[in-house]
């Protein structure tokens, strides 16, 4: 975060930072002439009409204007990233489920290790998203990038990512996340030398938090939790590449300067950090299994109220205390589609198959729930109270259904025998004579 102050706290809030004294302009966002001769210029995440409560804009005040570049060229690299209309294979009924990808053996950065699983929507049309996963071993040098596609929740699963940005720097670790603007141009370095994780790029309407409805004003993921970065700027010259995904491919330009010049900022569309475990969970302190939307911490909302474009949810440590009831997940099916990841320990509903790193997708209509041994655990435990500490599982939750690439259907990593988990279940036994037909 920011290295000299607390960091600027607050979901969506107002927020002005100067990295030297005096760089922000008073009382008007472009005068005529800003301090230090720096550039003014506004970075907007959503149309000037939107309603104020949903616009997100800043005014950014740096050394040189962004547009300063020359053309854009195809970038040979990141050939496996992807944006929707999603129609390289047939969308899939079955139920998938993806060993964690390993750590890249050759030199590769957060750009050239995104991989992209599955997706829906496509940004032309402003609605969907795109799930990615990412493995790296080399931290970006004079280079950045940005997507034009959509804002990305990051979310990592091993090894902390230093992003730095052009508002300022997140330092971001395994159970927190990072959400970046649509259009803000960063890049990644490596603390601990790799890392790996999970990115939801979301076409549609910015994340936000979800209403809170019964619960009242307080739970769930607070505002107050998430930070953005106080100003911080390169004052350097060199030969930087800035890399851009539009429209599903990746292209390039150079710069003669660092894209990271910003001196000064004043808005409320900024990247921020949350920490997942500041999430005030809720759950039940009498009987039955709640419904997972309880657990969510972002979401995108649709034209259908209450029916996402996109939710982020998490399963963290949580107590169980519930009396005369099936404590995993039950048995669904669902109109909306998930794709899962996990980020640390064990998930309650899959005893096995189911490690760090990985992923599932269950689509729309498609019957899951826990497999055989979790369910045998579960009907035959003794209920009481007990804290679910290992474990931080988290779901992109779709209004539509979700669609695998083609390298997703066919990387050795997709597990061939998930369906067999759901295999060893006794038949129910009712009290009637052998063979006998109540219908």
């Amino acid at each position: 975060m920011s290295h000299r102050n607390a960091p600027l706290v607050g979901f969506g809030n107002h927020h002005a930072t100067e990295a030297v004294a005096g760089a922000l302009p008073i009382g008007r966002n472009s005068p005529q002439r800003v301090p230090f001769g720096l550039y003014a210029e506004q970075l907007s995440g959503t149309a000037f009409t939107a309603p104020r409560h949903d616009n997100r804009r800043s005014w950014l005040y740096r050394l040189l204007p962004s547009a300063a570049h020359g053309r854009y060229e195809p970038y040979s690299g990141g050939s496996l990233i992807r944006s929707g209309p999603f129609d390289e294979v047939p969308a899939s009924p079955n139920r998938l489920r993806w060993n964690p990808p390993g750590l890249p053996g050759a030199a590769t950065d957060f750009v050239d290790g995104l991989v992209t699983y599955a997706g829906n929507g496509d940004p032309a049309s402003g609605h969907g998203c795109a799930i990615h996963l990412y493995a790296a071993n080399l931290a970006m040098t004079d280079r950045a990038f940005f997507s034009a596609d959509g804002e990305l929740l990051i979310v990592p699963q091993h090894g902390a990512l230093r992003i730095v940005t052009e508002m300022g720097i997140l330092d971001v670790a395994p159970l927190e996340i990072a959400v970046i603007p649509r259009g803000l141009r960063f890049r990644v370095e490596l603390p601990d030398g790799t890392a790996r994780g999970y990115v939801c790029e979301n076409y549609g309407a910015s994340l936000r938090l979800p209403d809170l409805g019964p619960i009242g004003s307080n739970g769930l993921a607070n505002p107050r939790d998430f930070e953005a970065p106080h100003a911080a700027y390169e004052d350097r010259e060199g030969d930087y590449q800035l890399i851009q995904k539009f429209q599903g491919r990746l292209y390039a330009t150079r710069l003669d300067h660092s894209p990271f010049d910003v001196v000064a900022w004043h808005g409320n569309l900024a990247p921020v950090r949350y920490d997942l475990r500041r999430f005030n969970t809720i759950n039940t302190v009498s009987f039955d299994h709640p419904d997972p939307s309880i657990f969510t911490v972002l979401t995108s909302p649709s034209d259908t109220p209450g029916t996402a474009n996109i939710d982020f949810v998490i399963f963290p440590p949580r107590w169980m205390v519930a009396e005369d009831t099936f404590r995993p997940p039950w048995f669904h099916r669902n109109v909306m589609s998930e794709f899962m990841g996990l980020i640390h320990g064990t998930y309650d509903a899959k005893a096995g198959g189911f490690a760090p790193g990985g992923g599932s997708l269950h689509n729309c209509m498609s019957s899951h729930g826990p497999d055989a041994s979790s369910y045998e655990n579960a009907v035959t435990a003794e209920l009481t109270p007990h804290y679910l500490a290992d474990t931080m599982a988290f779901m992109f939750e779709s209004r539509h259904p979700i669609r695998p690439t083609r390298w997703a259907m066919e990387t050795e990593l997709l597990q061939d025998d998930y369906d067999a988990c759901w295999s060893g279940f006794r038949k129910a036994q009712l009290p009637t004579q052998a063979g006998e037909d109540q219908r």
